[in-house]
């Protein structure tokens, strides 16, 4: 055992003292954050101006007796500061369209009321940012003609409109259910032990492959045996990677209270808001947009602080980080020691990362359907539960399904001994072995050895 321990420390001390892991460790949070923050900006800004042609082949109709006739969108739709509207009721070809000034063609077909299609034409594709609002104001030109020709009131049907909220209720504490919600907090959680597992196992293939192709190897066995030696290097490894994600947590935490101790006013204001706010027809009616705005973040602050068990997350995490790593490392550990360059991890590669692969599919199904069968039976097989358990862990557990969870643990750490074993096996014949192009029927000989 003191020569596993021997092996554990090299491999940890070695590797959290290289530079790549120390400016990892404290820019990894800032720059996985400012990346995604980057993305929404990026998204949803859009600092382009579209001059559009809105041809207006819908025939003229007066309003009444009185008025002139125009026809339906004839200065209809609303310009902002970045997209303006002419109109002109000529049909124009793409090429006399493409000899104008215009950078966009928005072509209105005659019948567009009984089938509301349009042609949208372009020298630049327009955000979609540009396009959902051009579409909005389409369709709300084509919603008031059709309450016109029904004779019914725009301000009887603003009134009569009513925006459905379904509240799910679960029926044993008869408390609103938010376990759709906490499925995508389940499913972040799940995205970080998917690249963990295979950051640090990769790690570990590569440098089983590095000691064997540098003759290290040779060396150290004999003062130790290569049994000993892999699983040296697979805990090492995993203790780096919980040391890593430790510190991100640590660092996030801080920054994450700093950025909402200018935020809190806000956010109390609006959670006790959303407590309060009791949802009706009635109120509904009366409250602004702003109000529901604001209650909607309440809801989302109340979800994300006080509805998902953080100690059950954080320690389940640390329990599937662990178990999925030592599972697949023990299996990437075997590769490397069968192979002798990169090219040759590519066949073996495929049949691990597969179900690796798989479980992150189907915790995106988990999104839609969080308590379909599909999940339940993928978040048991130990190769494909530590990414879809954690989905499931988000939503939390009642005293009737604990037992699934319990049976989870247990599946994982039977396949976490049975590939150490496996792996065990490959990896004491072909550490030694150069030269030869390794197959699947030569993996088969080195099991039964």
């Amino acid at each position: 055992m003191s020569k596993i321990s021997l092996i554990i420390e090299r491999e940890y001390i070695s590797r959290v003292k290289k530079k790549s892991f120390i400016i990892m460790t404290f820019l990894g949070p800032l720059l996985i954050g400012g990346l995604l923050s980057l993305g929404v900006y990026l998204g949803m800004s859009d600092s382009s101006n579209y001059d559009v042609l809105v041809v207006d082949l819908t025939p003229e109709i007066a309003q009444d007796s009185t008025s002139q006739a125009t026809t339906m969108f004839a200065n209809q739709l609303k310009p902002t500061s970045q997209i303006s509207f002419d109109y002109t009721t000529r049909g124009l070809t793409n090429a006399e369209f493409d000899s104008t000034s215009y950078n966009l063609m928005l072509v209105l077909r005659e019948d567009i009321i009984t089938f509301p299609e349009a042609e949208m034409v372009f020298r630049k594709l327009p955000s979609m940012k540009a396009r959902s609002y051009i579409k909005s104001q389409v369709e709300g030109v084509i919603e008031d003609n059709k309450l016109l020709l029904e004779s019914i009131p725009k301000e009887k049907f603003d009134e009569i409109n009513t925006d459905l909220k379904i509240i799910t209720v679960d029926a044993e504490d008869g408390t609103a259910s938010f376990k759709q919600e906490q499925a995508f907090i389940g499913f972040g959680f799940a995205v970080l032990i998917y690249f963990f597992i295979f950051l640090y196992g990769v790690q570990v293939m590569r440098g089983v492959m590095e000691e064997k192709s540098n003759r290290i190897v040779e060396v150290i066995i004999s003062s130790v045996k290569p049994f000993q030696l892999m699983m040296g290097k697979i805990v090492g490894v995993a203790l780096v990677g919980l040391t890593q994600f430790l510190l991100w947590v640590t660092l996030s935490s801080v920054l994450f209270s700093l950025a909402t101790s200018f935020l809190a006013p806000e956010l109390s204001n609006a959670a006790t808001m959303a407590e309060q706010v009791q949802v009706t027809d009635e109120i509904a009616q009366e409250m602004s947009k702003d109000v529901m705005e604001e209650a909607a973040i309440g809801e989302m602050a109340e979800l994300i602080l006080f509805r998902v068990n953080w100690p059950l997350m954080i320690g389940m995490f640390i329990f599937y980080f662990l178990g999925g790593y030592l599972l697949y490392a023990s299996l990437f550990a075997a590769v490397g020691s069968a192979v002798d360059n990169d090219t040759d991890t590519q066949q073996f590669m495929m049949p691990i990362t597969i179900p690796l692969v798989f479980g992150f599919i189907v915790s995106e199904f988990a999104l839609t359907n969080p308590e379909g069968g599909a999940v339940f039976w993928f978040s048991q097989i130990p190769l494909t539960s530590p990414i879809v358990m954690m989905v499931r862990v988000a939503m939390g557990f009642d005293a009737g399904s604990i037992w699934q969870l319990i049976l989870s643990m247990v599946l994982l750490i039977g396949g976490f001994i049975f590939c150490v074993w496996l792996a065990g096996k490959i990896y004491r014949v072909g550490i030694l072995m150069y030269g030869k192009k390794v197959n699947y029927k030569e993996l088969a000989k080195w099991l039964r050895y």
